[in-house]
């Protein structure tokens, strides 16, 4: 199972206690199905607990069946539809409109005054036109409809819900979507999916402990390669000092340094500080062997 589906299956998992919270998730789902005309309702889903709500919550909303049905032992996607006139009428009255309306299809917010009811449209939005990506994968969720008037009108509810989603089109859909972690998590917990909310903070969390310690990994590497490079050209240098001079016509102190990376050829200039007889500084260990190293360069200039 997808994790959308899982997330879906959460979803239907909320009861629908009032029908008005009944009706205004049917809203939701009417206005992102698949088909909602005068003459014909057709909602099409591949979620099995999407598809079994269905049924149930036409029954609470609008008192109807539907017309036909996917057979019990049914996979992949299952087609619901409504094409008895009587029905359709019925169920347009519990939104205060007529067939009119569906040549142009509006939000009637009235429908949405109660309490729950804007999260319960949304959440129908979800079920029927919706979708979410694996967050092992990336963050985004978006919901498609066909009806750009309600693209937008749906914007307007879902800012009221203090969700901000960004607007886009795909072909003859227009779409509202989330791309960011914390957004999406708050959109789901509107839903009433609580527990997919948490797996998407938790999987944010994990992914950026995951690239803190990539960004680590390669800062310490990056430091290590810098150490390498640095005690080759160090110890390159001092050898062809001792080759044109000797070690007695370096001063004591940088024949101390030159001697102490010698014998430590691969050491960190810390570690270098650390072994000093007498102590020295990282920085004052470090001025040694660079003038070590203008000397050598001395010779080939």
């Amino acid at each position: 199972m997808s994790f959308s589906s899982e997330v879906k299956a959460e979803c239907c998992q909320i009861r629908f206690d009032r029908r008005s919270l009944a009706i205004a998730e049917c809203y939701g789902i009417l206005l992102y199905c698949n088909t909602f005309r005068a003459s014909e309702i057709r909602i099409i889903t591949a979620c099995p607990d999407f598809a079994e709500r269905l049924p149930r919550l036409f029954r609470k909303a609008f008192s109807v069946s539907f017309d036909q049905v996917p057979p019990e032992d049914a996979a992949g996607k299952r087609s619901f539809c409504i094409r008895d006139h009587e029905k359709i009428l019925r169920i347009l009255d519990s939104f205060g409109t007529d067939e009119k309306s569906l040549l142009s299809h509006h939000v009637n917010l009235g429908i949405l005054e109660e309490e729950g009811c804007p999260e319960a449209f949304v959440r129908g939005a979800f079920l029927a036109g919706g979708s979410v990506t694996d967050p092992e994968k990336r963050f985004h969720l978006e919901l498609a409809t066909s009806h750009r008037s309600v693209c937008g009108e749906m914007r307007s509810i879902l800012l009221e819900l203090e969700l901000e989603p960004k607007e886009a089109s795909r072909g003859a859909h227009a779409l509202l979507y989330f791309k960011k972690a914390d957004q999406i998590s708050d959109f789901l917990a509107r839903v009433g999916a609580q527990v997919s909310s948490m797996h998407i903070i938790t999987a944010k969390v994990e992914k950026e402990m995951r690239n803190t310690v990539t960004r680590q990994i390669n800062c310490d590497s990056a430091n290590a390669d810098k150490t390498v490079s640095a005690a080759i050209r160090q110890n390159e240098a001092i050898r062809k000092v001792l080759k044109r001079d000797g070690m007695d016509a370096l001063p004591e102190p940088l024949r101390d340094a030159a001697l102490l990376r010698l014998a430590n050829p691969e050491a960190s200039l810390s570690d270098l500080a650390l072994l000093s007889n007498p102590p020295v500084t990282k920085s004052c260990l470090s001025h040694r062997l660079n003038k070590i190293i203008s000397l050598a360069g001395e010779e080939e200039s």
